[in-house]
């Protein structure tokens, strides 16, 4: 298998000496027609009640809908936090368990966090904060808050309704929750139907989003600390995805067993190295740390922020973390289907760790050293990726190069993970089968190369709303679904209370 990928990619080299402006513009034109008004549905703003603002319904989609699961569940974001915690470390884990599954509690975790924390924390919060001031990084962290709701409720669901295949792999998602769930709600033609809409928009979204806009952004930021338009890659792009192709592919070739070995070690690193910074620059700074929550908290609530005060910043603030945490898309849960447990809600516990971690923790990080060095008011124009490098290389000269790494190594996790996501949607299509994933494999190391070389502006566009299509289709499955969510989570409470669960996974502590 591997030297079939290795021979396809091979191909890919010939087509990346190609790659010039011209063809992209090519492209671009031809795309564009077709995927506009597509893009321009899902991305269309409506009138915040009373106010003149404009927010994306797609965001509104998703915040009402993690504020409903969270108010539905009881606040299982607050209530459920810290038993999420003894989860992941193995408090309630049998190593003796011979549960269906592929991976740890912690390993799923670090899996789906692979596919949601990359750029939108670094340069997504950037801009956040610049349209909508300091106040937006207060709205982002409650939005995460109840992001961690729906979170809870798509990966119960996703574990619940996974299928076991006969190999001893695991496939779960929206896919089967929505076909199988729905079926037994008497509902089978709707269900297929949400399924089979969810199946496509995540393949679109796995090659695009997921796979062709990492690789050229990783490209640009390599680009950039070896020497910008002098530097050696500079016209080569091809070369570059062709290099990080075969390392996806390496590493895709074995599974989830193999994207989970890796995210486990690359996502801890990846926040040791970013937070780390960041908690640096907080340190040295420390004596202004309360001035930046204090104009967090003022911008939040006195409308003396920019682009619509109050009401602007809080657009702002949940736009970024929805976009940044995926809660409501579906896609994670795909992810934590593939968990070793006998309890499907235990891997909803663990799961609503991913948004506080990925927007509470890193996105806010983020903020506060924009905020806190200065960088919020300041007229240098820069924005997105380059303001974030710009407030953290003030304070660590060499942190740039830093970036670099740490943006090459979260398209390199966004990529393993989506390719999984889309695999999943693709056998889901085509059947579980060798051939079929074979197929889907080779396809996703070729768009990496493809997402390297080239600059194409719609069809990046199209795949970002394929993704949040997926949200649109998820979500309505799971209004449908939660009061069973809810049914079987008052049954797990009351067996956690009455030591049931402990006695069951964790015999072999005793």
């Amino acid at each position: 298998m591997k030297r079939n990928i290795l021979l396809a990619l091979s191909g890919c080299v010939a087509a990346g000496n190609a790659a010039a402006a011209g063809m992209d513009e090519t492209i671009n034109e031809l795309v564009a027609p077709i995927v506009n008004p597509f893009v321009g549905m899902i991305f269309s703003t409506i009138p915040f009640p009373f106010t003149d603002v404009q927010v994306p319904w797609i965001v509104l989609w998703l915040v009402v809908a993690a504020v409903f699961f969270t108010v539905y569940l009881g606040f299982i974001n607050l209530k459920g936090f810290k038993h999420a915690v003894d989860l992941v470390s193995g408090k309630y884990t049998d190593p003796k368990s011979k549960g269906d599954g592929e991976v740890s509690h912690f390993q799923a975790l670090a899996t789906a966090l692979s596919g949601t924390v990359g750029l939108g924390n670094i340069a997504g919060v950037a801009v956040a904060v610049s349209i909508g001031g300091a106040g937006a990084t207060f709205w982002m962290i409650l939005a995460g808050l109840l992001g961690m709701s729906s979170k809870f409720v798509e990966c119960s669901l996703g574990v619940k309704y996974r299928n076991t295949n006969p190999d001893g792999s695991v496939s779960g998602g929206p896919m089967y929750y929505l076909s199988k769930g729905l079926a037994n709600r008497g509902n089978p033609a709707f269900g297929r139907t949400l399924a089979v809409l969810f199946s496509i928009c995540a393949i679109g979204g796995a090659l695009g989003g997921g796979n062709m806009f990492q690789a050229n952004q990783a490209f640009k930021q390599v680009v950039g600390v070896t020497g910008g338009d002098a530097s050696f890659l500079a016209d080569k792009g091809w070369l570059f995805g062709l290099i990080l192709a075969v390392i996806v592919g390496i590493v895709i070739i074995g599974g989830i067993k193999s994207i989970a070995k890796v995210t486990e070690k690359v996502v801890p690193f990846m926040a040791v190295i970013y937070v780390g910074a960041a908690l640096i620059i907080l340190g040295i700074n420390f004596d202004l740390i309360d001035d930046a929550f204090g104009a967090i908290l003022d911008g939040a609530f006195t409308g003396e922020g920019v682009a619509g005060g109050v009401i602007g910043a809080m657009i702002q603030g949940f736009k970024r973390a929805a976009f940044s945490n995926e809660a409501g898309v579906g896609s994670a849960a795909i992810a934590h289907s593939a968990v070793k447990t006998k309890e499907p809600l235990s891997e909803g516990f663990v799961s609503l760790l991913e948004p506080f971690i990925d927007t509470v923790v890193i996105c806010t990080m983020t903020a506060l050293v924009i905020i806190i060095t200065g960088y919020l008011d300041n007229d240098s124009g820069l924005a997105g990726v380059e303001l974030t490098s710009a407030a953290f290389g003030s304070a660590i000269g060499w942190f740039p190069y830093i970036l670099a790494i740490a943006v090459v190594l979260f398209a390199f996790s966004t990529m393993i993970s989506w390719s999984y996501y889309g695999l999943k949607a693709w056998t889901y299509l085509f059947g579980e089968s060798k051939k079929a994933e074979l197929i889907f494999k080779v396809k996703f190391c070729i768009f990496v190369v493809i997402g390297a070389a080239m600059n194409l502006g719609p069809v990046i566009d199209f795949s970002d709303a394929m993704i949040f299509s997926m949200a649109l289709v998820n979500i309505v499955g799971l209004y449908i679904l939660v009061p069973e969510i809810k049914r079987d989570l008052a049954d797990y409470w009351a067996r956690l209370e009455s030591g049931k669960i402990r006695k069951v996974e964790a015999a072999s502590e005793r």
